[in-house]
């Protein structure tokens, strides 16, 4: 099995409380007055209190193009996504030359070469070093990453791999569009990068780490939903899609997922004590709650994790497995879920069991 050695997430700035945030970009997105006190209404609504942007404030009214939100992107992200992999890699004792795949995902912005190159001279990185760049995977590429560094790592037991996010969701302001779905984004997404460093089966755990095992993964497509989720690519860059079917397509389908995962290893969803589970919102984690019959307390870390940051898009699950494992959760031999939702709409599920402080 490969093991988690370390995840460092990381935040941009200082939090600022939503409604000092909406004082600012409001009057960017509507002139109609009642829109604006429906957006209000929204994010009052929306379990965020705080969110950490890469910008102040007062810079979003300057974000006029595509061109000038990427470049912001490019700068802010990299060195973010340094802070993180170089935390991840310092926690897990693993030094910068003894990595040899880098999974990087984001969906807020783009390059080529993309962001992950930079890291390879900023960390030290070998030349010869994997690298698998993503972008489509939306808030789902954390989950996804893990679960392809673990199939990566079943055959190179002695390999250590890194995964690095940065979503940089203030950045895909759009300015002057008051539909519903772009009023519902603003107050919900923030800013912040994570970094996760998983090694192969005969890599030891740091002193002090119990590293919890991947156990195996899922993925699943919804067919039919491409136009649910995701962006619409403009001229001033990219427009959220955001379809209120999301919580009725997960009360659906997500139960029979996380079964037939849990099958394979002869459990059962009462035999999971942890649940990681993506901050997508209010009604997200509601639908999530409801189609696994979970109690409220399931959920306690995602919420706050929502409430403190907002949606961070693929960095959010990955925020909710740092601060699981700070408290200690999984235990040793106990069973966690975690699980992300993306554009498609997609599923990505991995299966962790935990394990003795090395």
């Amino acid at each position: 099995m490969s093991r988690v050695l370390a995840v460092a997430p990381v935040l941009p700035g200082p939090a600022h409380p939503q409604e000092r945030i909406d004082d600012a970009v409001l009057p960017l997105l509507a002139a109609d007055a009642p829109r604006r006190a429906l957006a209000r209404r929204l994010h009052a609504s929306s379990g965020v209190r705080t969110r950490h942007l890469a910008l102040p404030l007062s810079a979003y009214a300057d974000l006029t193009s595509f061109a000038r939100a990427n470049a912001h992107f490019v700068r802010e992200g990299t060195d973010l996504a340094e802070e993180a992999a170089g935390a991840a890699l310092a926690a897990a004792g693993v030094e910068p030359q003894e990595v040899d795949l880098l999974f990087f995902t984001s969906v807020t912005g783009i390059g080529a070469p993309s962001l992950d190159a930079a890291l390879v001279g900023r960390l030290g990185l070998r030349p010869d070093v994997r690298r698998v760049p993503s972008f489509g995977l939306g808030c789902s590429g954390g989950a996804a990453g893990l679960g392809l560094l673990h199939e990566y790592l079943r055959g190179t037991p002695g390999g250590r791999a890194l995964l690095v996010s940065v979503e940089l969701c203030s950045l895909t302001f759009q300015r002057d569009d008051a539909s519903t779905a772009n009023l519902v984004s603003s107050g919900l997404f923030g800013d912040g990068a994570s970094a996760v460093v998983v090694a192969g089966e005969d890599v030891e755990a740091p002193p002090g780490r119990a590293a919890p095992e991947i156990v195996g993964t899922r993925s699943r497509l919804y067919p039919g939903t491409e136009r649910h989720l995701g962006w619409d690519v403009r001229d001033t860059g990219f427009g959220i899609v955001l379809s209120a079917e999301l919580p009725r397509l997960l009360r659906a389908h997500l139960a029979g997922d996380v079964k037939d995962l849990l099958a394979a290893y002869d459990l059962q969803v009462s035999d999971v004590g942890t649940w990681v589970v993506h901050a997508g919102g209010p009604k997200i984690l509601d639908a999530v709650r409801d189609a696994l019959e979970l109690d409220d307390a399931a959920l306690t870390r995602t919420r706050a994790t929502l409430a403190a940051e907002g949606n961070l898009s693929s960095s959010s699950v990955l925020h909710v497995l740092a601060s699981t494992l700070d408290e200690g959760a999984p235990p040793p031999g106990g069973w966690a879920v975690l699980m992300a939702f993306g554009p498609g709409v997609s599923a990505e599920l991995v299966l962790l069991r935990g394990r003795e402080v090395g």
